[in-house]
């Protein structure tokens, strides 16, 4: 545990111990294979505060106040974890969890498809990109499978160009190949009978849910409701309000670690911490 002030983002205690065993098992399995070439210099737990404190605020890496470890060694972390599948098994691990202690199954039987645009900053390759002429955005599509519940299932990050029809057939090819058991869902009407058919051929049968004739704006629809929540849960990490990474894949890594944020939450029943230390702790006069 790091002796300096928390951050609204840091890991508890409590939260940290659901994630610390996958983390030591890693660092463990480069040991062994001889990937160090010294003994490690940082904590992992710091490292992961400080993605988690990016992933919050929407800084840049190399801002990070400087009693986190410095901004390159942490994205480089950031990296290798996408790159192995750490970031995608710790995810993992969390939803069983989630799902068990809401009373599911470690595995679910239905999803919900879903997709947003998001614009892009001006450091996402001119090919990653593209224009949603019904949303007036130029940017990037995220597609989207989550159960019933919210949690993240599957995910694709297209051009903004891409129809909800083509992206949700890459969702559902992903879905069909990492969670066989899901053999239902529901989409929205953005999704065409192709992708229906496609999805059927994969063994998942999809309900189409259509908005009600008179319906202007947003309204939550029933059964589709669930996956309007889940990206209302990511904007709530600024990092996700606009598509800062370069990558189209360490975009997919930023929205597993907010998703990460939130089931460890729920988990241990813990809120963001706040920042009202004791006065007598932090040396301020008291004004009381």
């Amino acid at each position: 545990m790091t002796s300096r002030r928390a951050y609204r983002s840091d890991l508890s205690d409590a939260r940290w111990a659901l994630i610390e065993p996958v983390l030591s098992a890693w660092r463990a399995a480069r040991a062994e294979a001889g990937l160090g070439l010294a003994a490690p210099v940082h904590d992992l737990r710091e490292i992961v505060n400080a993605i988690l404190y990016v992933n919050r605020t929407g800084i840049a890496w190399e801002y990070l106040p400087h009693d986190f470890p410095p901004g390159k060694t942490v994205y480089d972390y950031y990296a290798r974890w996408e790159a192995d599948g750490t970031t995608e098994a710790i995810h993992d691990l969390l939803r069983g969890r989630v799902r068990e202690q809401a009373g599911r199954a470690p595995e679910p039987t239905a999803a919900i498809i879903g997709a947003r645009v998001v614009k892009t900053s001006s450091n996402a390759p001119e090919a990653t990109q593209g224009y949603d002429a019904g949303k007036r955005v130029k940017g990037r599509k995220q597609h989207i499978a989550t159960d019933t519940l919210g949690l993240l299932l599957a995910l694709v990050i297209t051009a903004a160009s891409v129809q909800d029809t083509n992206g949700g057939k890459d969702v559902a090819d992903r879905l069909a190949a990492a969670h066989p058991a899901v053999t239902a869902g529901w989409v929205d009407g953005g999704c065409k009978t192709g992708f229906l058919e496609h999805a059927a051929a994969a063994g998942i049968s999809f309900a189409v849910v259509p908005k009600e004739p008179a319906q202007k704006g947003f309204a939550p629809l029933p059964r589709r409701w669930a996956v309007e929540r889940t990206f209302g849960w990511l904007v709530l990490h600024r990092r996700l309000v606009r598509d800062y990474e370069t990558l189209p894949e360490r975009s997919a890594t930023m929205i597993h670690w907010a998703m990460i944020d939130n089931m460890n939450r729920r988990l241990t029943g813990e809120s963001t911490q706040t920042w009202r230390d004791d006065p007598a702790q932090t040396g301020e006069p008291s004004l009381i």
